[in-house]
This record gives structure tokens, C-alpha cells and sequence, in this order.
């Protein structure tokens, strides 16, 4: 027998946490450390919001650096998406129409009952979470997706699907589920509305340029220097730029809140709770989904982790956009990349645990054979 463990004993065996890079382990370590620079300097700054808000981007009325952030955020992720292999569409209908229904119908409802059971009373939290359940995930669920062994091309799809999807369907959804739904259903909104046009100006600029910005960027990388060096040399040198954009909003906003957070530290507490829900109903409802299906462990954990991760780079673009950098939206917004990487973490755990009660993959003849001499 060969000495050198095979891809999937590696996967059995390895730590999760260690195969993440460094910057992605410690992202939440990240963003606490933002989040106390951002309290500290709002102690130190008290005009901070007025010299932010004395230069602003005239589309959207959002502070110039923190639109700067915004983009600098997006870009990257939509960079790294595989436009490319939306032409496999066809041989993945089934996980393809899967994941439509999960990532956008259950997925918004159930952030949507959510936010309304738990902070009933607190409508710009509930709105932000309502904003952060409509934002499908499209940068790390590549990465959960790899270490739960998942289908790989299959993942590429769904988040190609998912970018695109969002620049048409965010806008109409944020109005239908914060100033439609709540009225058809006779909940008390507070007079709390918002209409398409802010949602659709603020998704338009901070996603739709960015992606085309990164499916440009990638079709010419791929053309002229090919995919091993777009993937492995041009891709790793820009990712942490994502990584600074987000740290950046996030000291901006906790010097904005200051004072809110430090004399409200329920709330973070209050907002991270249906969050917590969220994410482990969702993975459990996907994964039950797929395997019904008989989709094979691979795809049923691509559809699980696509569906349960969230876009919380859109989320906090569109609330700064729509309610401002010192709103209790876009608080709602920067909790939600602080819960989600532990507990999807978690759920790489648990969903390569359950790989074991999935049926073994039938294997070709000519497969078996070359297993048999790779181990003789």
C-alpha cells in the first residue's frame, strides 16, 4: 500500500480549522479587533459622522470612504466566482432548482419569521437581519464547500447562479419581505417601509459593478494568462483586499455606534440569536433536502452549505446604502460575518460526520482497477 494518504483520508483526518488560511480562521478575531478600534476611536473622534458624512457619493448618499470600503469589500469575492461554468447548468437541474427554492424562498422566509419572533419590537434589527437573509452566499461557501468534501464544479454553478440572481431579484424581495409581507400578514411594522428604487440604486452599485468589474477581470485573466495563474498566483495576491474592505466598514461603523453598542450590549446578544437559528435550520433543512433527493453526499453538501451561508458583504453594502453607516440596520448587518464563520465551521464538522451514512459512490470498473494499482 502506498504511504501517501489519499485526498479523502486527508479530509477525514486533517483539521478543518487548519486547512483554512489564516486570515479566514481568525476572522472573527478580525472583526472584534475592528470592532474595538472602531469603538476606541469613536471615544476619541466625536465628529466622526459629520466629516464622514461631508463627502458622499451624490447616486447614493453614502460616505465616500465608505463606499471606497463597500467596493473594495465586493470585488474580490466576485472576482473568484467560476462565470464560466454556468454552461453545466443542464446536467445539474435538479440541484439547480434545489437550490433556487432553498436559497430564495425558504432562506428569506425563515429569516424573515425569525426576525419577527425575536426582535418584534426592534424594527431596524429585524429589518437588517430580513436584509442579511436575502443576501445568498457567494464568496464562502466556495471555501465550506471544499472542506466538507463537497462537489467543487457543482458549487462553482450555484454560485454563479446566486450573483447573477441577486442583481435582479434583491431589490423586488427587500421590498416584498420589510414593506409588503408584514402588511399582508397584519404585523405591526411601526411605519417602518422601504420602496424598491433605494434597495435596487444601492445593489446596482455595489454589487452590479463589482461584478462586472470581476467577470471582466476574470475572462481577460483566464484569456491571456490562463486559469492556473488567475486561481493560484492573481486570486491569493487580491483576496485580502476583501478581508481590509470589510475591517475598514466595520471600525467605521462601531465609531459611529460607539455609543449605542457600549450602552446597549444586549443587543448584540439579541441580534446574534436568530442568527444562531438561522444557519443551523437551514443547513439541517438542506441537508435532509438533498439526501431525499438521492443527490450523494458531494452535491447534497454543496446545496447545504450554498443555501445556510449568507452574502454579509451585500448585506452590510445595502443597509449602509439604504439606512446609513450609524443605522441599526447596518449593525444588524456587521454581526452577521461574526456569527457565521464559527458556526459554519461547526457545520463542516458535522456534515463530514455524517458523510459516513451516506451510501458509498458506485465506482466504474476502470476506476476500481486503477485503485487496485495505485495500491499494489
Amino acid at each position: 500500500m502506498s504511504d501517501i494518504a489519499t485526498p479523502t483520508a486527508q479530509h477525514e483526518h486533517d483539521s478543518v480549522a487548519a486547512r483554512l488560511s489564516a486570515l479566514d480562521r481568525f476572522l472573527p478575531v478580525w472583526i472584534l479587533a475592528a470592532m474595538g478600534v472602531g469603538l476606541g476611536l469613536g471615544d476619541l473622534l466625536p465628529g466622526l459622522n459629520r466629516t464622514l458624512s461631508s463627502i458622499q457619493v451624490p447616486a447614493t448618499g453614502t460616505s465616500l470612504p465608505i463606499a471606497l470600503g463597500l467596493l473594495l469589500m465586493m470585488y474580490p469575492v466576485l472576482a473568484r466566482v467560476r462565470y464560466e461554468e454556468l454552461g453545466r447548468l443542464r446536467a445539474q437541474r435538479r440541484l439547480f432548482i434545489s437550490s433556487l427554492v432553498l436559497n430564495w424562498l425558504i432562506g428569506p422566509a425563515l429569516m424573515f419569521a425569525l426576525a419577527w419572533l425575536f426582535l418584534a419590537n426592534e424594527p431596524a434589527y429585524r429589518t437588517g437581519l430580513i436584509i442579511v437573509g436575502l443576501a445568498r452566499c457567494i464568496a464562502m461557501v466556495l471555501i465550506w464547500s471544499e472542506l466538507a468534501c463537497g462537489d467543487r464544479e457543482a458549487t462553482a454553478v450555484l454560485v454563479a447562479i446566486n450573483s447573477l440572481f441577486q442583481i435582479l431579484a434583491y431589490s423586488f424581495l427587500g421590498y416584498f419581505y420589510i414593506t409588503v409581507l408584514p402588511g399582508w400578514l397584519g404585523l405591526h411594522s411601526q411605519g417602518f417601509h422601504v420602496g424598491i428604487w433605494p434597495v435596487a440604486r444601492t445593489v446596482l452599485i455595489f454589487l452590479g459593478v463589482p461584478l462586472l468589474a470581476g467577470f471582466i477581470t476574470r475572462r481577460a485573466g483566464l484569456r491571456t494568462r490562463g486559469r492556473d495563474w488567475y486561481e493560484q498566483r492573481f486570486l491569493p495576491r487580491i483576496g485580502p483586499l476583501a478581508l481590509y474592505g470589510l475591517l475598514f466598514t466595520i471600525v467605521v461603523l462601531f465609531a459611529l455606534q460607539g455609543h449605542k453598542i457600549t450602552h446597549q450590549p444586549i443587543d448584540v446578544i439579541r441580534i446574534a440569536l436568530p442568527l444562531l437559528v438561522y444557519f443551523a435550520v437551514m443547513f439541517s433543512v438542506s441537508f435532509a433536502w438533498g439526501r431525499a433527493l438521492g443527490l450523494g453526499y458531494e452535491r447534497t453538501a454543496t446545496l447545504s452549505f450554498t443555501a445556510a451561508g449568507n452574502n454579509f458583504e451585500l448585506a452590510i453594502a445595502v443597509a449602509i446604502g439604504v439606512f446609513g453607516a450609524s443605522s441599526g440596520e447596518a449593525l444588524a448587518g456587521v454581526i452577521g460575518p461574526l456569527i457565521e464563520v464559527p458556526v459554519l465551521v461547526a457545520l463542516v464538522y458535522v456534515a463530514l460526520w455524517l458523510r459516513t451514512s451516506f451510501p458509498a459512490p458506485v465506482q466504474s470498473p476502470a476506476a476500481r482497477e486503477l485503485a487496485v494499482s495505485e495500491g499494489a
